[in-house]
Parts: structure tokens; sequence; C-alpha cells
């Protein structure tokens, strides 16, 4: 199940690239330089970014540093109509794909989250009736 999930969020993000994208390459020089290379910058990132934390051990990390790296696409999407420089309409579209993507990266960070919690911390050497020497060096092998 999960990684359905996964292979639906690399997914809709690929797409809002193959849309974003030749929208983003038409803007006016002045804003395609700065703020359209960003956007496209941020989209590829959000990309590679979800494909490496698909096979990442360590999941949660890269999915909260792209959840803040979403939200600033986000921001700069709303930049592009606040100044104009695509329709309404489009703005909607792609704020509406943007959300998705981050509901379904909100689930997985979740279930990231839940899974961490699910691990049993190592057992207390104080317990054990062992030594001070013997529960240092257990508590040394412990990962």
């Amino acid at each position: 199940m999960e990684k359905i999930k996964e292979l639906s969020i690399i997914q809709k993000t690929y797409d809002l690239i193959k849309w974003y994208v030749p929208l983003l390459n038409r803007l006016p020089r002045n804003h395609k330089f700065l703020l359209g290379d960003r956007i496209i910058s941020g989209l590829y990132d959000l990309l590679d970014g979800l494909i490496l934390a698909r096979y990442s051990r360590e999941k949660q990390p890269i999915l909260e540093k792209l959840n803040a790296l979403l939200d600033v696409l986000r921001y700069q999407s709303r930049l592009l109509k606040d100044f104009g420089l695509i329709k309404v309409e489009r703005y909607e579209y792609a704020s509406q794909l943007i959300t998705e993507i981050g509901q379904e990266l909100g689930g997985w960070i979740k279930q990231q989250s839940s899974r961490r919690g699910k691990t049993s911390p190592p057992p207390d050497p104080s317990s054990t009736g062992r030594g001070e020497a013997e529960q240092i060096t257990i508590m040394a092998q412990l990962p």
C-alpha cells in the first residue's frame, strides 16, 4: 500500500512539472529568469527528493524538507498570480495540484512518524540486574 502512495505522489509531481514548466518558460524575461527559474528548480528538486525518499531508510527528514519546499512553491505560484503573470484559472489549477501533492506528502510524513513511534526504545540496562561495566558495554553495542 505504501508503494502505491509513493508512486502516486511522484506521478502527480511529474504531471505538475509537465504542465507548469512550459507555462513558466513563456513568462516575460524580467520574471522568467528569476521567479520562473526558481519555481522550475523547486519543482525538479521536489521530484528528485520524492524519488530519493522512496528509497531512503530515513525518509522523514527528507520528507519534512520537501514539505517546506512545497510551501515555498505554493507562495511562488501565488506571486505569479498576484503579479498578473498567469490567469487565475491556471493559478487555481496549479494550486489544486500542489495541494494534492501536499496532502499525500503530509500523509506520508504522518505514516513515517507513526512508524518511528512504534519502534520500541532500547531496554533500560538498570532493570536487567547487571553490573555497571556490563551495562556500559551493552549500551555501547546498541545502534
